[in-house]
């Protein structure tokens, strides 16, 4: 199959939806598959080139919302090359092309919503919220309507999506996510990564590896952190990961105020071998989210034996916690804190059980194969079989549209 993914962008520093293209779009082709990915960055960017496959960038003809006048011309003028085309995301531009370019085109478009359904977000951000719905009738809603299959990662995931706006249909498939963890020598990429941070030699390392956002419960754990720390002198807190919104000075002033700076680091972010050496440094990995649909850190984190310390607000925490590769509390300070108490009062045994489950979890869940096995059979059967969900408070107006 030859295969399109659309996304607004495919810079690093925006998170799991790019790696995820990027590991799974590896995989499908040494499958035998053909990639290609559209996006509305900017054509001169250095990340552009870096990627594994062909990019078509079209640049953004303004920045507020990714809108690009040439995006849909030449999806239009191009669809016919692809078998499907899949949308990662919502709330941007490159959604709304795919929807005019392709609702009555012979080549099926599907949607992957990441997580961006998610009733968090309304509850977070009323006014945005509020913002959204005005876009929502006329643009996403006809955007998932219309897809071939709109795809979740977990059975949360697609349950909470109903619940955050009323009028919704879609015909709704489970797609479970998969990552790869690459095979390199454990004890050199921690010894590269020690350099790099060489005041973290000898420490228990406590590690967040992720966007430095809100969303992400960072504040929570670094008040957590000061909790627990006087436990043991040799812990040591690292927040690993960009920052979009500049909340990293806030978090020191945070760090400062709780007379634990000295043993929080916030070293950016890590990529190639350094965030695989970090991984392997560390003794656990902790992600106390208010949102996350699947949380692609907590499958690299177990795919290299580190237990995943998470709150029940990311998507896989069932799993986590059935498994026992890791512990699971509320997306607070006391749960966050409730789980680094835990972890620390396990004896040795334990703890290496732990580590030991959390590879077995990663290979028996969320292995890039599993992500690729179960997408190849749904684009080859063309979404056959999906879910149609609709509103009852669906007007005649609305059933009208749906079958313009």
């Amino acid at each position: 199959m030859k295969i399109l993914h659309l996304l607004a962008s495919v810079d690093p520093r925006a998170g799991g939806p790019v790696e995820g293209v990027r590991r799974s779009g590896v995989a499908m082709q040494d499958a035998g598959h053909e990639i290609e990915v559209a996006t509305c960055d900017a054509p001169g960017e250095a990340y552009l080139s870096a990627f594994p496959f062909p990019v078509h960038a079209f640049g953004p003809t303004s920045s507020r919302y990714s809108y690009s006048e040439r995006l849909g011309p030449w999806l239009a003028a191009n669809a016919k090359r692809f078998d499907a085309v899949i949308v990662h995301g919502l709330w941007q531009y490159h959604g709304l092309a795919a929807w005019r370019a392709l609702r009555r085109s012979e080549v099926p478009y599907y949607v992957y919503v990441h997580g961006m359904l998610d009733p968090w977000f309304k509850e977070a951000y009323p006014l945005k919220h509020l913002k959204k719905w005005l876009y929502w009738p006329w643009a996403e809603y006809r955007v998932l309507r219309d897809a071939r299959a709109v795809l979740f990662t977990t059975e949360e995931e697609r349950t909470r999506a109903r619940q955050s706006f009323w009028l919704y249909r879609a015909r709704e498939r489970i797609v479970p996510f998969g990552t790869a963890v690459p095979q390199l020598e454990a004890a050199r990429v921690r010894e590269a990564f020690l350099q790099s941070q060489p005041g973290l030699r000898g420490k228990r390392i406590v590690l967040f590896l992720g966007r430095v956002h809100a969303k992400k419960g960072c504040d929570l754990l670094i008040d957590a952190f000061a909790r627990v720390a006087g436990r043991d002198r040799t812990l040591h807190l690292v927040i690993a990961g960009p920052d979009e919104t500049g909340w990293t000075a806030t978090l020191h002033a945070q760090a400062q105020a709780a007379g634990i700076a000295h043993r929080v680091s916030l070293p950016g972010m890590l990529q190639g071998e350094l965030k695989w050496g970090a991984f392997h440094a560390s003794d656990v990995f902790v992600l106390p989210s208010h949102q996350e649909n699947f949380g692609v850190a907590v499958a690299e984190a177990l795919g290299c034996g580190l237990p995943a310390l998470i709150s029940d607000k990311v998507n896989v925490w069932r799993e986590i916690e059935a498994d026992g590769a890791g512990l699971v509390a509320a997306d607070t300070v006391d749960g966050t804190e409730k789980n680094l108490v835990r972890w620390l009062e396990l004896d040795d045994a334990a703890r290496d059980a732990m580590r030991a489950q959390a590879t077995r979890t990663f290979n028996a869940r969320f292995r890039i194969e599993t992500m690729v096995n179960a997408l190849t059979a749904l684009l080859e059967t063309k979404g056959a079989h999906g879910d149609a969900r609709g509103n009852r408070l669906t007007t005649l107006r609305e059933a009208s549209q749906q079958s313009r």
